[in-house]
C-alpha cells in the first residue's frame, strides 16, 4: 500500500473557513517511520517514544490509535479533528470528526470526546487561546463543562510550564486577547498559572466616575483594546495586578499598587516561561502606568526619567497606547514630540567624558528643554 500524507489540524480548519493558515502539520498513513525516512532523507526526527519528524519546518506524524478515525477523536476540539488527503488517490478527500463539520458552519467550540481536555489537561489553554482567536464561536456547555471539571480537580497543575506559555502566547497575539482570560476565570481555571489574578472578579477595579467593573473585567478590556501587538497585550494584562494585592479595607481604591505590582507581575512572567522582553515589559507596565497617565503633569525631571527609561526598553508607543487604552488618555503625540526635542541635546565637548558629571549635566540639559517646551 502506498504512503498517505494528510494535512491535519488546523491548517485545515483555516482552510475552510478561509482564514490565513499558521503552522502545518501531517499525518502519515500506510508507511513505517522507516519508510518515510527513506522517501524525505532531509527529515529529523524529534518524538522518541512516539514517531514525529521535522521536515521543511511542518511536523509529520502518526496516527494515535488503529485508525485515522481514532487519530481525529482524540484531538482537543471537533473544529480541530479534520484530515485533508493529499494524496494522489484521494484527492484532496477531506477527513472529519462526526460533529467536526456542523461545529464549524456552526461556529461552535466544542470538546472531541468527553475526556479531550482531562486527556491533556493543556488543553484547557488551548481551548480559551481559540475563543480568543475566533470571537464569533460559541462556547459548547460540553467545552465549558469540563474546563470547569479540570480546575475544580486542579488537573492544570503540574504540567511543563513552557506548554501553558506558548498557549499564553497565542492568546495574546489573538483578535480578543481578552476572552481568553475571562473564560479561564468564568470556569475556575486561572489557578496555578495566573493565581494572582484568581480573585481579581471580586476587586473593584477603582472608584467611580473612573471605574464601573472589577479588576478582572477590566483588566480584559484593555487587552481586547490593545489587539494586535501582543507584547502591549501582556502589559495590559500585567499593569493592575497590584490592584489585587489591595485591602478590603480601602476599595474601591487602590493607592500604591503600580509598584506593589511590580513583583506579581515579574513572577508570572516567569512562572509561565515567557521572554524576557514580555517579562521586564510586564514589570514596567505595573510600575510605570500611573505616572505615564499623569505625564503633562509631571515635573521636567521625572519626565525625562520616564521617556528615557520607556525608550531604553523600547516601550514609550506602547506604554502610551495602554494608557489610553486605561483610562481614555492620549498623551503619545506630546510624548514622542517630546522625546525627539531631548534626545537632540547635546553637551559641549568640554562636559563629554567626565562621567557621572556629564551624565547629571545631560539630564540636566534635557530638562532645561523640556521646560522651555511646555512654557510655549
Amino acid at each position: 500500500m502506498l504512503m498517505r500524507i494528510h494535512l491535519v489540524g488546523g491548517a485545515v480548519r483555516d482552510l475552510l473557513l478561509g482564514r490565513p493558515r499558521g503552522d502545518r502539520d501531517y499525518l502519515v498513513l500506510d508507511a513505517s517511520a522507516e519508510q518515510f525516512m527513506a522517501r524525505y532523507p532531509t527529515a529529523r526526527q524529534v518524538g522518541k517514544s512516539f514517531p514525529v519528524f521535522i521536515l521543511d519546518g511542518s511536523e509529520y506524524a502518526w496516527p494515535r490509535g488503529p485508525s485515522l478515525a481514532a487519530d481525529l477523536a482524540r484531538r482537543d476540539l471537533t473544529i480541530n479533528a479534520l484530515a485533508l488527503d493529499l494524496s494522489p488517490a484521494g484527492a484532496g478527500f477531506i477527513h472529519a470528526h462526526p460533529r467536526a463539520l456542523a461545529d464549524l458552519q456552526a461556529k461552535i467550540l466544542r470538546p472531541a470526546s468527553t475526556t479531550a481536555l482531562s486527556d491533556d489537561p493543556v488543553r484547557v489553554f488551548r481551548a480559551a487561546r481559540f475563543a480568543a482567536q475566533l470571537p464569533d464561536f460559541s462556547l459548547s456547555p460540553e467545552l465549558l463543562a469540563q474546563m470547569r471539571q479540570a480546575g475544580e480537580q486542579g488537573l492544570l497543575a503540574g504540567h511543563p510550564a513552557e506548554r501553558f506559555g506558548q498557549e499564553v502566547r497565542k492568546a495574546l497575539a489573538a483578535a480578543n486577547p481578552g476572552r481568553f482570560l475571562t473564560l479561564l476565570a468564568d470556569t475556575g481555571c486561572l489557578p496555578p498559572w495566573f493565581v494572582e489574578l484568581a480573585q481579581a472578579k471580586d476587586i473593584p477595579a477603582g472608584p467611580a466616575p473612573y471605574h464601573h467593573e472589577d479588576v478582572l473585567t477590566h483588566t480584559a478590556q484593555v487587552m481586547d483594546r490593545l489587539a494586535g501587538d501582543a507584547l502591549a497585550v501582556w502589559m495590559g494584562l500585567t499593569h493592575d495586578l497590584g490592584k489585587t494585592l489591595t485591602g478590603p479595607e480601602s476599595w474601591p481604591s487602590h493607592h500604591g499598587h503600580a509598584q506593589a505590582g511590580e513583583e506579581p507581575a515579574e513572577r508570572l512572567g516567569q512562572r509561565l516561561r515567557l521572554p524576557g522582553a514580555f517579562i521586564r515589559a510586564g514589570v514596567v507596565a505595573s510600575a510605570k502606568h500611573m505616572l505615564a497617565k499623569d505625564y503633562p503633569l509631571l515635573r521636567p525631571g521625572t519626565a525625562v526619567d520616564l521617556l528615557l527609561s520607556l525608550e531604553a526598553r523600547r516601550l514609550t508607543s506602547r506604554m502610551f497606547r495602554l494608557v489610553q487604552a486605561d483610562c481614555g488618555l492620549d498623551h503619545l503625540g506630546q510624548a514622542r514630540r517630546e522625546l525627539r526635542a531631548i534626545l537632540k541635546v547635546k553637551l559641549p565637548e568640554e562636559k563629554r567624558d567626565l562621567g557621572e558629571e556629564s551624565g547629571e549635566a545631560l539630564r540636566l540639559a534635557r530638562c532645561e528643554v523640556l521646560s522651555e517646551m511646555r512654557r510655549g
